[in-house]
């Protein structure tokens, strides 16, 4: 398969993923990056904190990845993340995250992954009636109500944001 035709695989993973849990999503090719929470947003136009960051972290013991969505205007507190994952995170690779869960950073979405990977999603997402997340390509995004996504994902809602 060519590279241009990888987005495209990842995007019908997320579709399926969506459709599979229930959830009635539209996919958007913004023709530019979605790649930031800012850039996204501009794009949605919507306030960065409606952006649903997915961030993948590796444990240090056990190298299993950890999926945290998290609200674009807040940072991830580690140690809440640790905490929750059972073990000391560190930033997982690139390429890991693309082998194992078949999405680019910048392009990750919270559903659809290849693999099982345990989710934590912000509970300040839960504020919003809309968030938009990454659809499996760097210019790809869909909304969901925010309580809907997090049941799709199969993520634990918790207190997860810097203060």
């Amino acid at each position: 398969m060519s590279d241009a035709g990888k987005p495209a695989g990842s995007i019908e993973r997320v579709t399926a993923a969506a459709r599979d849990s229930g959830l009635a999503i539209e996919v958007r090719r913004m023709g530019a990056s979605t790649r930031t929470a800012e850039e996204a947003a501009a794009q949605c136009g919507c306030s960065v904190a409606q952006i649903v960051k997915s961030l993948v972290f590796q444990g240090e013991r056990s190298g299993r990845l950890y999926l945290f969505l998290i609200s674009g205007s807040n940072r991830l507190n580690l140690a809440k993340a640790a905490a929750l994952a059972g073990e000391p995170l560190e930033r997982a690779e690139p390429r890991h995250v693309r082998d194992e869960t078949g999405f680019a950073i910048g392009g990750v979405a919270p559903i659809g992954h290849r693999i099982a990977v345990p989710a934590f999603a912000d509970e300040t997402l839960l504020g919003f009636d809309v968030v938009w997340a990454a659809a499996g390509a760097h210019d790809a995004v869909f909304s969901a109500a925010p309580d809907a996504l997090f049941a799709a994902a199969m993520a634990m809602v918790a207190d997860l944001a810097e203060v």
